[in-house]
């Protein structure tokens, strides 16, 4: 398989205060990681082990200090912002758990947005089926303010199949949705994960949605600690100590 993120030896600290009250918190502590076309991989850890610090330096969204991080090639640690806007762009989409979706825009108009951004504008034929896709047929004119906490997500993954990123990064996705439709937004990234050409990386607390990933990473104090293969919830809470 080919490798669709490569990272080598990944620092990050962050610095609070001033002068004598200035203190430095190393985040992460030299994570190496591979990431593969084709596999969903879980990133899972207490509270503060550095889990969506790790998503946003492998996507560009915060500069790590130091290592390596080339997504598709690119080299992503101390690229310039053309760059980095260029690579994501061009190769990665975004699943938040706060949606992000341009509320004055339409459902239509939030899933063509990307594609419309990359010079790949997509027709209302295409639109209407990605929404379809995703259980939102006919909502193409519906505005995010008028739609339920899971449509939205619904809309912000079909954002993402219409932009066809070779890279899916997604923070906490069924965060701030109820167990059902969940169940329904994870069974969505799943399938993109089946993809052979794509990969998908999960940041999550919930271990039933980590369960789902070929690979799970367990960190602990900015370090990964534990890689399982594609396990059962107990397992993870296992690897994780027995505590989230």
């Amino acid at each position: 398989m080919n490798s669709t993120i490569v990272a080598r030896a990944i620092r990050k600290s962050f610095t609070a205060g001033r002068g004598s009250k200035k203190r430095v918190t190393e985040v992460l502590r030299g994570i190496t990681l591979s990431i593969e076309a084709g596999e969903m991989v879980s990133i899972v850890g207490p509270s503060g082990s550095g889990k969506s610090t790790l998503l946003y330096c492998l996507s560009g969204l915060e500069a790590a200090d130091s290592g390596s991080i080339e997504v598709m090639g690119a080299q992503v640690v101390g690229a310039r912002r053309n760059a980095l806007f260029k690579m994501r762009r061009d190769h990665v989409g975004f699943i938040f758990q706060s949606y992000n979706l341009i509320p004055s825009l339409t459902a239509g108009e939030n899933v063509a947005l990307p594609a419309r951004l990359a010079g790949r504008p997509l027709t209302g034929k295409q639109v209407s089926a990605v929404l379809e896709s995703v259980g939102l047929g006919g909502r193409e004119k519906s505005r995010p303010g008028d739609m339920s906490g899971g449509e939205q997500q619904r809309v912000a993954i079909a954002r993402v199949l219409a932009a066809t990123p070779d890279v899916v990064f997604a923070d906490e996705p069924t965060g701030a949705l109820d167990s059902e439709n969940g169940r329904e937004v994870l069974g969505m990234l799943r399938r993109i994960g089946d993809d052979a050409r794509r990969s998908v990386i999960v940041v999550t607390h919930d271990l039933e949605a980590a369960s789902l990933a070929d690979r799970v990473l367990v960190l602990k104090d900015g370090e990964v600690v534990s890689e399982l293969g594609h396990s059962t919830a107990a397992e993870i809470l296992e690897a994780m100590g027995g505590r989230q």
